[in-house]
């Protein structure tokens, strides 16, 4: 019990709310597979549904309010960006609420803690047990205040849903350039394979990224290459 009580007041001080039904919160941080085989276990995809819808009206209404000048086709390309699964990815690993999911014991081992669409769900669950806890007002708030930085990004264009595709419109901008990825080497179990790329413009080595698949290496690897494009952009300013 004590442990319990522990796990969530930690969770309470990252996200900066205290929740007076405090079974919302613990909820929204039981992923379905820890619910597999167990009785009476509550999981969060019921949250995860109302958290979906409550983001997107906070999220809409904000962008209505704030950019009164933009039309409506812009802001929808906008609030898809700030809602979208890289999002609310990066706002989990913010709060580090991996380590707080309650999951069965196989999906932790398969890297269940850092898979973007359990750590994606669990945000929206979270924003839902806000909502239903404390009132829409104060998860408005709840997320206006989380989602800032995101919704800059948005508004200035900086966030990429496929880092491949922007580091190769970036790079072959003023010429054809060869773009290779290369596999490095894996590691780890079988069940749980790590997998190191890097990747290569004109032979030369730009970025380099690990994932639990080929795929995610190679586009942490983009994603690697493309911020150290931008420094280099922010050096020479």
């Amino acid at each position: 019990m004590g442990e319990k009580v522990n796990r969530i007041e930690n969770v309470e001080k990252r996200l900066n709310v205290c929740f007076k039904d405090k079974d919302l919160i613990e909820i929204a941080l039981t992923h379905s597979s820890y619910a597999n085989g167990r009785k009476n276990i509550k999981f969060n995809e019921r949250l995860e549904f109302l958290g979906d819808s409550v983001l997107q009206l906070c999220i809409s209404e904000y962008l209505f309010l704030m950019y009164k000048n933009k039309p409506e086709g812009e802001l929808t390309k906008k609030r898809a960006l700030i809602v979208c699964e890289n999002s609310l990815y990066e706002i989990a690993r913010k709060w580090n609420i991996g380590e707080y999911i309650k999951m069965s014991r196989g999906e932790e081992l398969t890297g269940g803690r850092e898979r973007t669409s359990i750590l994606a769900d669990c945000v929206e669950a979270i924003i839902a047990a806000v909502h239903v806890d404390c009132g829409y007002e104060k998860a408005r708030k709840f997320i206006i205040d989380n989602f800032k930085s995101v919704i800059q990004k948005a508004m200035e264009n900086k966030i990429v849903l496929d880092y491949k595709t922007k580091l190769q419109e970036i790079v072959q901008k003023n010429g054809d350039v060869s773009i290779e990825y290369v596999l490095i080497k894996y590691d780890g179990p079988p069940h749980r394979r790590r997998f190191y790329t890097e990747v290569c413009i004109d032979k030369n080595v730009l970025g380099s990224g690990m994932g639990y698949s080929k795929k995610e290496s190679e586009q942490n690897a983009a994603h690697n290459a493309l911020n150290k494009l931008d420094s280099k952009v922010r050096d020479r300013v």
